[in-house]
C-alpha cells in the first residue's frame, strides 16, 4: 500500500535541507581566510539581492496590468456579478430565504435589460517629440470696435448743439492745442506740428487707376485734404453764418478751382490751400460727395475724415475743401449765394428757365440757375433726406425734437409756405448757372414712411446719368468701392458692415424714387448742361 506524501511534509524535508546545506557551506566558510570569506559573503548579498529587486519589479508590472484591465473595464462598462460557491451566500442572512437560484435571478440583469454607458475618455495631449517644430504662439490682434456713437445710423441720440455752442465759443478747451499748434507751426522745429500731420495716407488706391467716376482732380483733392500739412487753424465767420473752422496749408496740389477763379477778399481768409473741419457728427457729408460721385451729378466738394488733436476723443472729423468763390455775399440770409423763396423756386421750375439756353425775360422772375440743376438737387437731397436746403421748415415729413427746424421753431411756420426762404443755394462767382452742393448733411434713420415728398414737389425731369444707375442694381457695388478709398470713413463706420447697412438706407429710398417717377409720369432725360 503506497503512502500520500502530503504537503507539510514536503515544506518540512525542504526546511532541514536547507538548513543543513548551510552549516555545511558555513563550516567551509571558516576555514577560508578572512579575505574570501568576506568576497563570498558580499557576493551572496548580490545575488539575494538581485533577486529580490526581480522579483519586486515582477509584481509591479503585474499589478499595473491589473489595474489598466480594470480600468478599461470600469469605463467601458464590461463588469459582470460573479458569486463565489465556496463563500456564503447572502441568502442566509435575508429575511426571506429565497435559495440562491431565485437571488441570482432578481440581482443579475439580463441582457435586454442592462444600458452600458460609454464614457468618453479625456483626450492626453501628445509628448513634446524631439526633432518636431511647434509652432510659435502669436497673439490674436485685438480689433477694437469703432466708436459707433458718431455714425449716421444714431443721428436721433447725437447732440449736434453741444459741439455747435463749442464751435461758435470756439471750442473752449480745445482752443488751447489749436494755439499751441498756431505758435508751433511758426518755429523751424516743432514736434506739435506732427501731431496735425498723418504718417500713413488714409486715401488707399490699390489699383493701377482710380473708380471712373472720380476726376484727376477729386483725387488731388482727397489727397490733400488727407494728407497736406497743416500750418494754420482759425475760425470765419460772415455776419450771420455759422463760424467755421478752417485750416491752412502750404502744401502745392494742382486742385479743380485754382486761385484763378478765387475772390481778391479769399486771400484775407486763407493763404494758400484751405480746408474746412466739421463736426464729427456730420460724417454725412463724406458719403454725400462720393454719392454724388457715383450718380455722376459732380456737384457736390470734396470731402474726407481727418482726425484732429484738439477733438474730444479722437473722432474722424469730416473735412471739406475750401473754395473762396463759394463764400456768402452780401446777401440778406448770408447762408445762400442764390435768394429765392419757395413760390419763387416753384415759378421758376414752371417757367424752365435758361432751359436750352434761353436767356429769360427780365421780369420772369428767374434766378441766375440752370432749370436742369434743380432736378439734379431735388434727386441728391431725397435720397440723403436733406431738408435745410428747400425744406427748412421740415413741412414735407414729421420732424424729430432733434432736428434744427424744430429747436428754432421753423417746423410751426408751415401755414404761408410761398414766403419760407430758401437756404443753402450755392454757385460759384464764375459759374451762375450750376449750382454746388454744400453743407450735405444727410439722414439714414428716417423710415421709409416719413420720407420728405416736398423735395420733388414741382420735378417733372430728372436726370438720366443718375437713374440709370439706380436702376442698373450695381449702385452697391459702386458705393462700397468709393467709399473704401477713405479708410478712415470706412473704419468710423464699422467697417464693410456698417457702410452696408447706409447702402441698404440709399437703395430703399432709390426704389421707392422709381415707384415715384412711374406714378407721376416724370420725364428721365439727358442733362448735359
Amino acid at each position: 500500500m503506497e503512502t500520500l506524501i502530503r504537503p507539510g511534509d514536503i515544506k518540512k524535508s525542504l526546511i532541514l535541507w536547507s538548513c543543513s546545506y548551510f552549516l555545511r557551506i558555513s563550516n567551509c566558510v571558516r576555514r577560508y581566510p578572512p579575505s574570501k570569506r568576506n568576497l563570498i559573503i558580499v557576493g551572496a548579498c548580490c545575488v539575494y539581492l538581485f533577486f529580490v529587486v526581480s522579483q519586486v519589479g515582477h509584481s509591479l508590472l503585474h499589478q499595473d496590468r491589473r489595474l489598466d484591465r480594470h480600468q478599461y473595464k470600469k469605463s467601458r462598462g464590461l463588469y459582470t456579478l460573479r458569486f463565489d460557491d465556496d463563500s456564503p451566500s447572502e441568502t442566509a442572512d435575508s429575511p426571506t430565504g429565497a435559495n440562491d437560484d431565485s437571488l441570482l435571478s432578481s440581482v443579475v440583469p439580463t441582457r435586454s435589460n442592462v444600458v452600458y454607458i460609454t464614457l468618453k475618455s479625456r483626450r492626453i495631449k501628445p509628448a513634446i517629440i524631439r526633432g518636431t517644430f511647434r509652432p510659435k504662439l502669436r497673439r490674436k490682434a485685438r480689433r477694437t470696435k469703432p466708436n459707433e456713437g458718431f455714425t449716421q445710423n444714431k443721428f436721433g441720440t447725437l447732440k449736434r448743439e453741444e459741439w455747435r455752442q463749442k464751435h461758435i465759443n470756439g471750442i473752449d478747451i480745445s482752443w488751447k492745442q489749436i494755439n499751441t499748434i498756431n505758435h508751433a507751426t511758426r518755429g523751424v522745429s516743432s514736434n506739435l506740428k506732427m501731431q496735425t500731420e498723418p504718417h500713413v495716407s488714409s486715401i488707399r488706391i490699390y489699383s493701377e487707376r482710380a473708380p471712373p467716376w472720380f476726376s484727376k482732380e477729386d483725387i488731388s483733392a482727397m489727397r490733400f485734404l488727407a494728407d497736406c500739412k497743416i500750418s494754420r487753424i482759425h475760425e470765419v465767420s460772415h455776419k450771420e453764418s455759422i463760424p467755421l473752422l478752417l485750416f491752412e496749408s502750404t502744401s502745392h496740389l494742382s486742385l479743380i478751382h485754382s486761385d484763378k477763379h478765387n475772390d481778391v477778399k479769399d486771400h484775407k481768409v486763407c493763404i494758400g490751400q484751405c480746408g474746412v473741419i466739421k463736426s464729427p457728427v456730420d460724417t454725412s457729408e463724406v458719403f454725400a460727395f462720393h454719392l454724388d460721385r457715383v450718380l455722376g451729378l459732380n456737384r457736390s466738394v470734396p470731402a474726407v475724415s481727418r482726425k484732429f488733436p484738439f477733438v474730444q476723443d479722437g473722432q474722424p472729423c469730416p473735412v471739406v475743401l475750401w473754395d473762396g468763390s463759394l463764400s456768402p455775399g452780401d446777401n440778406a440770409e448770408g447762408q445762400s449765394t442764390v435768394r429765392m423763396t419757395w413760390g419763387e423756386y416753384q415759378s421758376s421750375l414752371k417757367r424752365r428757365c435758361w432751359h436750352r439756353n434761353v436767356t429769360p425775360k427780365p421780369n420772369s422772375g428767374c434766378s441766375s440757375i440752370h432749370h436742369y440743376e434743380w432736378s439734379k438737387l431735388a434727386l441728391f437731397d431725397f435720397l440723403l433726406q436733406i431738408y435745410s436746403r428747400l425744406d427748412r421748415n421740415c413741412c414735407g415729413f414729421r420732424p424729430r425734437q432733434e432736428d434744427d427746424c424744430v429747436e428754432q421753431g421753423h417746423h410751426l411756420e408751415c401755414g404761408d409756405m410761398d414766403s419760407v426762404a430758401l437756404a443753402n443755394i450755392f454757385h460759384r462767382s464764375h459759374d451762375p448757372r450750376h449750382l454746388v452742393f454744400a453743407d450735405n448733411k444727410g439722414f439714414f434713420d428716417r423710415d421709409e414712411d416719413n420720407l420728405d415728398y416736398r423735395l420733388l414737389e414741382g420735378i417733372k425731369e430728372l436726370p438720366e446719368q443718375a437713374v440709370t444707375v439706380l436702376m442698373s442694381q450695381r449702385l452697391r457695388e459702386r458705393l462700397l468701392q468709393s467709399l473704401f478709398l477713405d479708410q478712415l470713413y470706412w473704419e468710423s463706420q464699422g467697417g464693410r458692415h456698417g457702410i452696408e447697412k447706409l447702402i441698404d438706407v440709399i437703395e430703399r429710398r432709390a426704389q421707392v424714387l422709381l415707384t415715384y417717377i412711374n406714378a407721376h409720369g416724370i420725364k428721365v432725360v439727358t442733362m448735359n448742361v
